[in-house]
């Protein structure tokens, strides 16, 4: 399919740029197909196999009720992935799981807080090897102007939602002994959250995914399609050997028909669904693994941190929204190759073309941003044995491609008729670089509207898909006059913007 509406994405790319988190790909899921040929129908059918979709595989066979829980789901279920499973934004991304509490408005933070707790209960209950690591997040601000409007929310959270504010540190630039503990000596201010992990993310949806095709292998009740493209849909009108209305999912392997599907497509939905070009934009964001100065001799921290590094653009700074955190050290704790420590940072997209808006090709590395990602980490962040300026070796350097909403929260529901949706379509995309602290309960309540139990499960109303919404946003600012303003100084609820702290 050719793009025909600008800023609409394509499909992806056949030849990727190269993942850390891609490196050890799963035995059972690479090259999957559950049968040689396409069913010709489905009760359910999901495109996208990233930490979305697979949730929403995971909840729909297991039923959901009002409370979330519910029995093994009976339907047929095809998912299709146009590359191989979860080789997008989740094999791509930060490896951060982040609720930015005090920067959302408290439903959403509420949200993201019992997104990332059923997270680490899940990890932990299953015991999934997707090096799950419990951190606190700091987020070091690199201008005042910056720092004291989050730290003014910070305060205000403190007082109108004490739960949600709880461990929630405000570190002031005079705390000069502070700053350095956080090994971020140099930042105007930092903002400490106490809920963070670090992790594997591919390897937790790869865990999902295997399970299911062990529990249901039939190949009936779950159906894996790897490098099966949709390349288009088409509206059915009661005609079809379902006897009802439906769908008619296009792929280059053949067609299923199918009365239920569901865009797990994130930065990828305008290929399918144009007209919602302008309201989930494609964004390619830059992220390199590096290894410490010293890497065959000085044993490297373990470091208790994730890092976001924030600044608006100044004369003097660069607009930055960069994010960091460190792998699991093995082999007797040095930091060589193969023996983890890895820093695994992301951002530069200042520096990025268009800062990386409408793009959703991520087979390129962009020149400018990696070296900035090299070179641009110390300092901020004391790395003790790194001089300023030091240029850190970048064992993999790989781009991923996130959907931007146009008012900065998912879409979530019924696709309305009016964006290309209908009867039976249902989206759960749009995260803004927030996934992770989002993406597994959007799924588990996009499958609960799917079911018509409408058991949305703390999904904030601000993520649900309704034309009242469409008319608001399309009256705001698009993503490109937003970026093109400063959208730090309208960021958090006051504010505009959202770190990537989930990333």
């Amino acid at each position: 399919m050719t793009t025909q509406v600008p800023g609409q994405a394509g499909l992806p790319s056949p030849n990727p740029s190269k993942s850390y988190w891609l490196q050890d790909p799963s035995n059972v899921l690479i090259g999957h197909r559950s049968t040689q040929e396409l069913p010709d129908t489905a009760d359910v059918i999901i495109i996208g196999s990233g930490i979305t979709g697979a949730f929403a595989a995971h909840f729909l066979k297991r039923g959901v009720n009002a409370d979330g829980v519910g029995v093994r789901g009976g339907e047929s279920l095809v998912m299709l992935e146009a590359r191989e499973a979860c080789f997008g934004a989740t094999g791509r991304n930060g490896g951060h799981c982040q609720p930015f509490l005090y920067g959302n408005a408290p439903a959403v933070a509420e949200f993201e807080l019992e997104n990332y707790r059923f997270l680490r209960d899940l990890v932990s209950s299953e015991n999934i090897p997707c090096d799950w690591v419990d951190v606190t997040g700091v987020h070091g601000y690199l201008t005042p102007t910056l720092f004291n409007a989050a730290a003014a929310t910070a305060e205000r959270l403190k007082a109108s939602h004490p739960h949600l504010a709880e461990g929630i540190d405000v570190v002031q630039p005079h705390d000069t002994k502070r700053l350095r503990e956080l090994r971020v000596p140099t930042v105007a201010g930092a903002i400490i959250q106490p809920r963070a992990a670090s992790l594997w993310p591919y390897k937790l949806v790869s865990h999902i995914l295997e399970r299911l095709l062990r529990d249901f292998d039939d190949a009936v009740e779950f159906n894996l399609q790897t490098c099966t493209p949709v390349t288009s849909l088409t509206r059915l009108n009661g005609e079809t050997a379902l006897n009802a209305g439906g769908w008619k999912v296009h792929t280059p392997r053949g067609t299923i028909t199918t009365p239920k599907i569901l865009l797990a497509t994130n930065g990828y939905t305008s290929h399918i669904l144009p007209a919602m070009t302008d309201l989930i934009v494609p964004v390619r964001g830059q992220i390199s693994s590096l290894l410490p100065t010293g890497i065959h001799d000085v044993p490297v921290p373990r470091l208790p941190h994730s890092y976001v590094f924030a600044s608006q653009q100044t004369d003097s700074t660069p607009w930055r929204d960069d994010y960091m955190v460190q792998r699991p050290l093995s082999r007797g704790g040095t930091a060589n190759q193969g023996g983890g420590g890895e820093f695994i940072f992301g951002g530069g997209r200042g520096l990025a073309a268009n800062k990386g808006i409408a793009e959703y090709k991520d087979d390129e590395v962009e020149g400018a941003v990696a070296e900035f990602l090299r070179t641009e980490l110390c300092p901020p962040l004391d790395l003790t044995t790194a001089q300023s300026g030091t240029q850190l070796k970048a064992t993999f350097s790989w781009t991923g491609i996130m959907g931007y909403s146009r008012d900065a929260h998912p879409w979530v529901g019924p696709v309305p008729s009016r964006l290309g949706g209908g009867e039976g379509m249902f989206v759960c995309a749009g995260y803004t670089g927030h996934g992770m602290p989002n993406g597994a309960l959007c799924a588990r309540a996009v499958v609960g509207m799917m079911r018509g139990t409408d058991a949305k499960g703390g999904l904030p109303g601000s993520y649900v898909v309704s034309e009242e919404r469409v008319e608001r946003v399309r009256k705001g600012d698009t993503i490109q006059e937003a970026q093109e303003k400063d959208v730090w100084a309208e960021a958090f609820p006051e504010l505009g913007f959202i770190p990537s702290t989930g990333c």
